[in-house]
């Protein structure tokens, strides 16, 4: 299976970022880690970090005939972002959605999520460990609501 693991924006700053949130392994620790998990069970993924909305955007579109699955932390384009919920409704690929903190327990905000109507799964809370089920959801069917 080829997986598409996009990053939004600050991602990039783990480990510096509100470490009593967000955990103190960084961006590279958490590449590192997904990376090995899809590579033992026999994937492929596509890892991608960006800042700006439409570049996500642009990365769903590119890869939509090359990828069977969505991994993606939109980060706090989560709570507003209808042209990224719009993408992935357009393309017929199975994403879940991923926080490493968990946003139903932060700021009253953070628990409305924009992105997740267009996902068969939202994983949040988890840390980096999150992604790895959302790999493994995806490439057993194991998804649920």
């Amino acid at each position: 299976m080829n997986i598409l693991v996009i990053n939004g924006p600050n991602i990039n700053l783990l480990g510096e970022r509100e470490p009593d949130i967000y955990g103190k392994s960084t961006y590279r620790d958490l590449v590192q880690v997904i990376s090995t998990h899809a590579k033992r069970a026999g994937h492929k993924v596509y890892l991608r970090h960006t800042n700006h909305e439409g570049v996500i955007i642009d990365l769903i579109q590119r890869y939509r005939h090359k990828v069977d699955g969505i991994i993606i932390n939109p980060g706090a384009l989560t709570h507003y972002s209808y042209a990224i919920y719009d993408c992935l409704k357009s393309v017929s690929i199975p994403a879940i959605e991923v926080h490493l903190s968990d946003i139903h327990h932060r700021e009253a905000f953070r628990s409305v999520s924009v992105i997740a109507p267009a996902c068969i799964q939202q994983i949040s809370g988890k840390g980096i460990q999150g992604y790895l089920e959302a790999v493994d959801a995806l490439t057993k069917g194991q998804t649920t609501q």
